[in-house]
C-alpha cells in the first residue's frame, strides 16, 4: 500500500508556461542526515516538482521531507530499491511530467549537475541521460568508490556493451534522467523490485531502441551515504548477467521475456 501526503506548497504542481514539465524524484531509505542537503542543491528555477518514495524508513526522513515542502508518498511496507523507482515513475508520470530525474537523497550525486544531465532530452537528442562516474578519468577511485566496487563496474560494464552494442562508460549510476515517452515505453513495472531493476531499464532502452546518453559526472562516498554490502553487489552482479542471458534468449527468440515486452498501458493507474 502507498500513502501519498500532500504538501503544503502546491505551487509547483503546473510547468512553467512555454518549457517542458522537470520533476525530480528521490528513492529514499533511512535518508534523514542527508536530504535536507540534498533538497537545498536542487535549482528550484529549473525543477517544477520534487518527489521523495519512502520506502518504510525506520529514522525520520518523512517529517524532514514534510518539512521541506516535499511531495511524499509512503510505502506501508519495505518493497526495495526498484520497488521504490516503481512508484516514483508512476507517480512522476501521474503529475505529467515531460522528464524525469532520478536523484538519490543521500548525498552521493550533485544536484548542481542536474541541467547538464536534461539537457540532451530538451535538445531532444536523447531519451535517457546517464551521469557516469567512469568518464572523468580517475574520478571515481577519488571519490571514494571501493576498490572491489570499482572494479565489478568496470567488469560487467565490458559485458554489457559487449552483448547490448554499446560503447557506454557505465550502466550503474544512480543519477539518470528520462524522458516520458521513454517510461511509456519500456515496461518497468514488470522489473526486479531489487537493485537489478537499474540495470533491466538500460536493457529494456537498448531492446526498445531508445537513445542513450551519458555525461561525466563526480561522486562521493562517506559514511552515513547509503551503498549496497559486498553480499549485496555480489548479488546484484550476478542478477545483472542473469538479465542479459534473458535478453540474448528473447532476441533470439528461444525463451521470450516479458520484460522486453512492450506495456499494454501508456500510464499505469496504480501500484497498490
Amino acid at each position: 500500500m502507498i500513502t501519498a501526503e500532500t504538501t503544503k506548497d502546491e505551487s509547483r504542481s503546473a510547468p512553467r508556461k512555454g518549457r517542458p514539465k522537470i520533476v525530480v524524484v528521490m528513492p529514499a531509505y533511512n535518508a534523514a542526515e542527508t536530504l535536507e542537503a540534498t533538497f537545498r542543491g536542487i535549482d528550484g528555477d529549473l525543477v517544477d516538482e520534487i518527489i521523495l518514495v519512502d520506502d518504510h524508513s525506520k529514522d525520520s526522513t518523512v517529517n524532514i521531507a514534510r518539512k521541506l515542502g516535499v511531495k511524499v508518498f509512503v510505502h506501508s511496507k519495505n518493497r526495495g530499491y526498484g520497488g521504490n523507482q516503481k512508484t516514483c515513475y508512476c507517480e512522476a508520470l501521474r503529475l505529467q511530467a515531460d522528464i524525469v530525474v532520478m536523484l538519490h537523497p543521500d548525498g552521493q550525486y550533485q544536484p548542481s549537475l542536474m541541467a547538464d544531465l536534461i539537457q540532451p532530452i530538451l535538445c531532444g537528442q536523447a531519451d535517457a541521460v546517464l551521469g557516469s562516474r567512469m568518464m572523468p578519468p580517475g574520478s571515481a577511485r577519488q571519490g571514494g568508490m571501493p576498490l572491489y566496487k570499482y572494479v565489478a563496474n568496470r567488469f560487467l560494464t565490458a559485458i554489457e556493451n559487449l552483448i547490448l552494442r554499446q560503447k557506454l562508460s557505465e550502466y550503474h549510476t544512480g543519477y539518470r534522467a528520462f524522458s516520458r515517452d521513454f517510461l511509456q515505453t519500456i515496461p518497468f513495472r514488470h522489473n526486479s523490485e531489487g537493485y537489478v531493476f537499474d540495470t533491466e531499464m538500460l536493457v529494456q532502452a537498448v531492446h526498445f531502441h531508445c537513445r542513450i546518453h551519458e555525461i561525466p559526472i563526480s561522486t562521493r562516498y562517506f559514511e552515513g551515504a547509503s551503498s549496497a554490502s559486498f553480499g549485496q553487489s555480489t548479488v546484484y552482479g550476478l542478477q545483472t548477467l542473469w538479465t542479459l542471458l534473458k535478453y540474448l534468449l528473447h532476441r533470439s527468440t528461444l525463451k521470450p521475456c516479458r520484460l522486453f515486452q512492450a506495456p499494454l498501458e501508456k500510464v499505469p493507474e496504480t501500484l497498490a
